[in-house]
């Protein structure tokens, strides 16, 4: 009897947290991401071989990569970098959830507005990935996220998470996707628009990704809320804003409004986790005056990147953000 209620007992022994204990001296540990790159821009003219992109004098994949890759180094402070194992470019429309792919001449009635977009307008994201074998290669550790390059109306998520216990990035998680035994990120950027806009995109990742990692605390140890508080919401306690509101914005996308707010955004930077209440007036001309790409890359470089790890969290948020299946669910 006394070895059956010693058995018994084990079952109301409290569970180990599967949080790691607080640390006010663990290194911040770099995150290097292995990238595959697809590149959809089709032949619009089978005789002299130019591709949509050429047509419409948009973008180089190439430059904006190059760009965007610096970009994030820099904003990171080195602790997100990423490398480009592999491009595939595809002379090719991607099909949609229905099978149905554009010709170009039906793009280009779509862009012209000649003819409504294609419904349902989601890309099927199965079927690359199966193409791809994403899954399989982000399990044997060949490759950490996807990024794929379309054009208005390819149908692609701004981002979009798959693998075991994926979650909400911007868009629903990608369903049986658990073979890759890992959680990874598609991004789905656009060679119509500019590298303010790939940051945007991996904004809303962060946003995301955050959000998640902090979901289970609430109150002042929610550092991931206290961080996105701008003036309108928080009055007299702005940080540093979202991705769509800087610390004085009132509406989304007003980078340039020139009303000084109070902010900790300095504090945030020069001092988390040990904040000194360091308070000053900001005004846009700190983020770009309303230049896309200025703030994104202000904003992102707040993003706390030191030593040390509280309530399970590390301090630095590039251990998430970048590799997502850090993240305790």
């Amino acid at each position: 009897m006394k070895k059956f209620f010693g058995v018994l007992s084990n079952f109301f022994k409290p569970t180990q947290s599967k949080y790691p204990s607080d640390s006010a001296t663990e290194p911040a540990k770099i995150t290097q991401s292995k990238v595959l790159v697809i590149v959809y821009d089709p032949v619009m003219d089978e005789t002299t071989g130019t591709t949509l992109s050429q047509q419409q004098s948009w973008y180089r994949t190439s430059d904006l990569i190059t760009s965007f890759m610096l970009d994030m180094i820099q904003i990171s402070g080195g602790m997100a970098r990423y490398q480009i194992v592999q491009r595939v470019d595809l002379d090719e429309f991607p099909a949609k959830t229905d099978g149905f792919r554009y010709t170009p001449q039906e793009y280009m009635n779509v862009l012209r507005g000649t003819i409504p977009p294609h419904m349902p307008q989601e890309v099927n994201y199965n079927a690359i990935i199966s193409q791809f074998n994403i899954l399989q290669r982000v399990a044997r550790n060949e490759i950490d996220e996807v990024w794929t390059f379309g054009f208005p109306h390819a149908g692609f998520y701004e981002s979009t998470m798959g693998g075991p216990g994926a979650f909400w990035c911007n868009a629903p998680p990608l369903k049986n996707t658990e073979a890759s035994k890992r959680r990874f990120v598609i991004m789905g950027f656009s060679f119509e628009r500019y590298v303010g806009e790939m940051l945007e995109a991996y904004g809303h990742r962060a946003e995301s990704i955050m959000e998640k990692t902090f979901s289970k605390l609430s109150g002042e140890a929610n550092l991931w809320k206290r961080f996105m508080q701008y003036e309108k919401i928080a009055p007299g306690k702005a940080a540093c804003g979202n991705i769509h509101f800087a610390p004085n914005s009132q509406q989304d996308y007003e980078w340039n409004n020139l009303t000084p707010v109070k902010s900790e955004c300095y504090d945030w930077q020069l001092n988390f986790p040990n904040f000194k209440g360091d308070v000053r007036m900001v005004g846009a001309s700190e983020w770009g005056s309303g230049e896309i790409r200025a703030h994104h890359k202000w904003w992102f470089n707040h993003f706390p990147r030191v030593a040390g790890r509280k309530n399970g969290i590390h301090h630095n948020w590039w251990q998430y953000v970048a590799a997502p299946q850090n993240v305790i669910i």
